[in-house]
């Protein structure tokens, strides 16, 4: 007869959570949050409050002898009206920096968004369990990454053996902000999204600001960026500001100082990188917005097109083409008296060779192998010794 293993409630306390920026306590447990609670007041964007509540980048971080690790959570689960069942999200464990498993949560409450009317609703559900076993009895670090593109409360943790924090490692904290591309998008699994990859090649402890939809120059934004601690920054700017057809040039150039001033106001000497769009076809010479494609929805696949005119350029309005020749303009500019900003084209990270063997499935977003090749070139480019982020010498 097989005997369960007995298992200890762990208190879920602050120290134990890595990547939020904020915990909220919920009638459930706990729930992170990537932007604090000053700009989520100031926020009246629903695509953006979905967002930052999503924890990409979050993780429990403890040290333990336990050979058992049970998590309960309460996902929200997005469905979109007309598309294809989205995958529940995945939690990865890693143990002393290295892959060893993963696990879903059943249950969990159900956001139903209709894209063609913006509507959306929800239905609550049950709490889910997930279950590590078979872990080592020495003492080593355990991480539980929560899924990246999945609100996830925090209900309880339970474990074989007592946990402790994981003590300070001396590793530089890399904060980082971009949009649904920086988020996870496609990504395999959370740490598997490109800053994700980047930082665990980087050697960095990784801040993922990474908003889906919401890069889009706000004031809060680059307050929290300012007064969230950091030893190296980069910034990724321009796919939101065309998909939401949110702003002219005119407003663009001095959108992008302000932000950056910001930023500087708490990080005066911080490196910081200013990351232009990847390539994107349908957006690199018309502009905005981007809009779904009904007649892929009608046969069941999320498409995207673009909803401008190429020739509205003239009259100032975005395209990533012209984001990349202005960001590069500015950071020129700037890096007169700032000697620590730096640009990257993002087409470094993924270009033309890239889209013609990698092309984004709905037009818009990479999938997972792209994924995995820009995070390799970030850290490459950005964190290898002679890069502006690097941690080491050259």
């Amino acid at each position: 007869m097989s005997v369960r293993t007995q298992l200890t409630t762990i208190p879920l306390t602050e120290d134990l959570v890595r990547g939020a920026l904020e915990l909220e306590r919920t009638e459930h447990g706990l729930l992170p949050h990537r932007l604090p609670a000053r700009a989520r007041a100031q926020n009246t964007d629903g695509p953006l409050a979905m967002a930052e509540v999503q924890p990409s980048g979050v993780r429990l971080v403890l040290r333990t002898r336990a050979t058992v690790v049970e998590l309960d959570t309460l996902p929200t689960k997005r469905v979109y009206t007309g598309a294809p069942p989205r995958p529940d999200g995945i939690y990865d464990l890693l143990v002393d920096g290295r892959p060893a498993g993963q696990a879903g949560a059943t249950g969990g409450n159900t956001l139903t968004i209709d894209l063609a009317t913006g509507s959306s609703q929800v239905r609550p559900g049950p709490a889910g369990t997930l279950r590590f076993s078979g872990l080592s009895a020495a003492s080593k670090d355990v991480e539980i990454w929560l899924p990246h593109n999945e609100t996830t409360e925090l209900i309880a943790l339970r474990a074989d053996a007592p946990v402790e924090p994981v003590p300070d490692r001396g590793r530089k904290v890399w904060l980082h902000h971009g949009s649904s591309i920086s988020h996870g998008s496609d990504a395999a699994s959370p740490t598997t999204t490109w800053p994700a990859l980047a930082a665990a090649l980087g050697g960095v402890e990784l801040t993922n600001l990474g908003f889906a939809g919401s890069a889009l120059l706000d004031p809060f934004t680059a307050r929290t960026l300012r007064d969230t601690p950091a030893d190296r920054i980069s910034v990724k700017i321009g796919i939101n500001l065309v998909n939401a057809d949110l702003m002219r040039m005119r407003a663009f150039t001095p959108a992008v100082h302000g932000f950056l001033d910001t930023i500087r106001e708490g990080h005066p000497t911080t490196p910081l990188v200013v990351v232009s769009p990847i390539l994107c076809p349908i957006h690199e010479n018309t502009p905005g917005p981007s809009a779904p494609d009904h007649s892929a929805l009608s046969v069941g696949k999320l498409n995207f097109r673009a909803g401008g005119d190429p020739a509205e350029t003239a009259a100032g309005k975005l395209t990533l083409s012209t984001i990349r020749g202005e960001l590069a303009r500015i950071v020129e500019q700037r890096a007169a008296e700032d000697p620590h900003l730096y640009h990257l084209d993002g087409r470094a990270l993924y270009g033309e060779q890239d889209a013609a063997e990698l092309p984004l499935p709905d037009a818009l977003h990479p999938d997972a192998a792209t994924h995995r090749r820009t995070g390799e070139r970030f850290a490459q480019l950005a964190f290898h010794p002679g890069g502006p982020l690097a941690v080491t010498d050259a």
